[in-house]
Order: C-alpha cells, then sequence, then structure tokens
C-alpha cells in the first residue's frame, strides 16, 4: 500500500510517500514559508535527484496541491495516478487524553484534535488545516491521525500527575501528557530488535535528543514515564526552551522586566535553551564549530544539555528499578558525538563504559556505542517517525476496509 505522510506546521509541511509492503520511501520533500513571501518547494523522488523550486504557497492546500502535482509529473514524478494512494496519514502532536492509539479520521476525531489546540496552539491548528486541505483534494482517500502522545497514555498516574488541586486536573486535565511519542515507540521497539532482546521483557530508555529533547522509559514496551509534560515545554534543555525551571521564575521576570506571563512564556519556548545559554544560537551544530573555535560559552550550553540528559537518565533508570538498554535518536542523539560522550561519562555508576571508537564511527546509522563488558547497552538508533506513521495507517485502514 502506497501512504502519503503528512506532517504540517504553522508555516512549513514536510512529506513522504512510503510503500508499506517493502517500507521503502518513494518520495519526500518539504514546503517550507506557506502563507509567507518566498515559499519553498523540495522534491526527491527514489532514484533521482533532489528538486528544489521557489514558489510562493499562500496557504496548506495550495502547498499540497503542489506535493500531489510532483508525485504524477509525467517527468520526475514517481506514480502514475493520485488513485495509487490508498491513505493518508497525519501526524498531530496533541491528542489530549481521549487517543490512546491512532485513529481513522472522522467528524468526531476531528472535532477532539480541535479540543486539543489550547494545549498545542502552535501545532493542532496547523494539522487540522492539512486534514482539511487533503479531504479537499482526494475526498475518496481515507485519513488517519497518529498522535505523538498517544504512546504515553501507558503512563500510570503518578508519574502524569502534578502536584496541584486535584481540580485542576478533574476539569482541565492539567496533566503530564508527553510527546515524541511515535518516536519513542520505534526507537524502543527497534532497539529490542537490534540487540535480540525481548521487547516484552525489557527495560529501555530512549533518548529523542534534537532542537526539541525528551526522553522516555519504556517497560516491556510501554511508556512509564516521559520528560515533556501538559506541553514540549518541560523537560531537558532544548534547542530554543528552557526545559524544567522553578515556576516562580516566571512572575520573578514579569515584575523584573515589565512583561506579561505570555511575553515570559515566549522568552521560555523561542529565547531560552542552549540559545539563550550559549548567546548564540540553538543549532547544536553552529555550537559545536564555536566550542572548537574556543567559544567557552558554547560548550558550557552543550556541557549543561549533556548533564540535563544524564540527570533524567539516572532518573528513569530508578523508575525502571533498572535498566536494560540506552538508546539515542533524532539529530543531535544520532550524530553528536561528542555529547553523546559526554552523558555517557556520567553513567559510570550504571556500569556502562563508552567504545571510544564505536562512538566516533557511529554518525546516523545503528549502532553499539558502549564496550562488550558494558553492563548496560548503550545504542544510537536513527529514528523514524514517518514509517511507523505509515505502518499505522497502513493498519488502521485495512482493518476499516
Amino acid at each position: 500500500m502506497d501512504v502519503l505522510v503528512i506532517n504540517c506546521g504553522s508555516s512549513s509541511l514536510k512529506y513522504q510517500l512510503i510503500n508499506t509492503d517493502t517500507e521503502e520511501v518513494l518520495a519526500s520533500g518539504m514546503c517550507d514559508r506557506i502563507g509567507i513571501n518566498d515559499g519553498k518547494f523540495s522534491y526527491k523522488p527514489k532514484g533521482k535527484d533532489k528538486i528544489e523550486q521557489n514558489i510562493d504557497m499562500p496557504d496548506h492546500e495550495v502547498a499540497i496541491k503542489i506535493v500531489l502535482n510532483a508525485l504524477i509529473n509525467p517527468k520526475d514524478g514517481i506514480i502514475k495516478s493520485l488513485d495509487l494512494i490508498k491513505a493518508i496519514g497525519h501526524r498531530i502532536v496533541h491528542g489530549g487524553e481521549h487517543f490512546t492509539h491512532s485513529a481513522l479520521i472522522n467528524d468526531e476525531v476531528l472535532r477532539h484534535i480541535e479540543e486539543c489546540a489550547d494545549l498545542a496552539p502552535l501545532h493542532n491548528p496547523a494539522h487540522l488545516l492539512g486534514i482539511r486541505a487533503c479531504a479537499h483534494l482526494m475526498p475518496e482517500t481515507p485519513m488517519v491521525a497518529v498522535f505523538d502522545t498517544a504512546f504515553h497514555q501507558t503512563m500510570p498516574p503518578r508519574a502524569y500527575i502534578y502536584g496541584l488541586p486535584n481540580e485542576y486536573y478533574e476539569k482541565y486535565k492539567i496533566r503530564r501528557y508527553g510527546f515524541h511519542g511515535t518516536s519513542h515507540s520505534y526507537v524502543s521497539k527497534r532497539t529490542a530488535e537490534f540487540l535480540g532482546i525481548p521487547l516484552e521483557n525489557s527495560k529501555i530508555i530512549t533518548c529523542h535528543l534534537g532542537n526539541g529533547s525528551s526522553i522516555c522509559a519504556v517497560e516491556n514496551g510501554k511508556s512509564v514515564d516521559t520528560s515533556m509534560g501538559l506541553t514540549p515545554l518541560e523537560g531537558l534543555v532544548m534547542g530554543t526552551r528552557s526545559g524544567d525551571i522553578d515556576p516562580a521564575i516566571i512572575d520573578y521576570i514579569a515584575q523584573k522586566e515589565n512583561l506579561s506571563t505570555k511575553e515570559v512564556l515566549n522568552i521560555l519556548n523561542k529565547k531560552s535553551g542552549v540559545l539563550g545559554i550559549s548567546g548564540l544560537s540553538s543549532d547544536f551544530r553552529d555550537l559545536l564549530a564555536a566550542d572548537e573555535a574556543g567559544d567557552l560559552k558554547a560548550r558550557f550550553a552543550r556541557e549543561v544539555f549533556a548533564y540535563r540528559v544524564a540527570k533524567y537518565i539516572g532518573a528513569y533508570t530508578a523508575a525502571l528499578t533498572g535498566v536494560d538498554a540506552i538508546s539515542f535518536c533524532a539529530g543531535v542523539g544520532e550524530n553528536a558525538k561528542f555529547i553523546r560522550g559526554k552523558i555517557v561519562s556520567h553513567l559510570q555508576f550504571l556500569g556502562i563504559t563508552l567504545d571510544e571508537k564505536a562512538n566516533l564511527e557511529t554518525v546516523g546509522k545503528e549502532g553499539i556505542i558502549s564496550t562488550k563488558d558494558s553492563k548496560v547497552r548503550v545504542c544510537v538508533i536513527p529514528t523514524n517517525e514517518e514509517l511507523m506513521i505509515a505502518r499505522d495507517t497502513c493498519a488502521i485502514v485495512s482493518k476499516h476496509k
């Protein structure tokens, strides 16, 4: 089955066309600057060169139409007809408590996604735009919503309840939800498979480290705790997000700087993290280059990030009462050798020793970076959220035929 995977942001759209029988990516690309001047479109068909164009895209429907036209273009298209796309899978950031699994999209599902918009105001409204655009352009093609939060719905109440008056949970469902669930699900399953350990009898900590970062404790294939919370702001220090802070800081900054709560939250979301600490960049590649050039703030930002990751791994080892494997994934986890090394250096109490050579050689590919005599195996497992979305979409659509 050919499945089109769509990931809509407020001004961007990532896509992949995946054949779920072979799990090959037939085409992939991105639409950027939707609704903004100087739109950019990229398209990479299997076995051919990447195509990049500057095209104005006033809205998501125009962007998706450009994607569909590229897929069937007589010269560079990868399929002969849109009828060959049997389903569309949409990444949805927030599903609240309602969705514990991916779901076939209908009016009720759309209503629940909309209800969660105040929990993910930068994401869910954009996802809805993508869903409605696809429904208008391909009305006969079934669509599936795959939720970032669904994997974490197995967390026990002791892990997701905040120390607030219970009425706020009862009235507003304020609790830990967690994100990157599709990634954590894929990486935990792949880690067990890669290491040859039974998923149903395993304790795995997955570290999704990128501009947005989160860690998940996975026991027997199920999420039991994760670092992001009600929103993706909680947890690790990230690219531009502060992660965990004393909540009183918000009012303190607001009073000192004469700012509103909303303005302070904007600082915590967009001007903090390694960007705020380094004063340089949120991109870990920029920090690496600056560090190597002798920038002490860039080095310090990277060390803070690594320290926070190690702290969470230690906490989740306690939550799991032990750990069989730790896996790194996403842009930083898969590529940042120095940061992985710094993290592992804090974990020697677990009986882990870093294999320096393996760590240097394992970049963007699967591998074990701990020594053979380590009590806990440490892996790099590149994530594949799009494949997980395609798998879920195929399974649900096949079930409802």
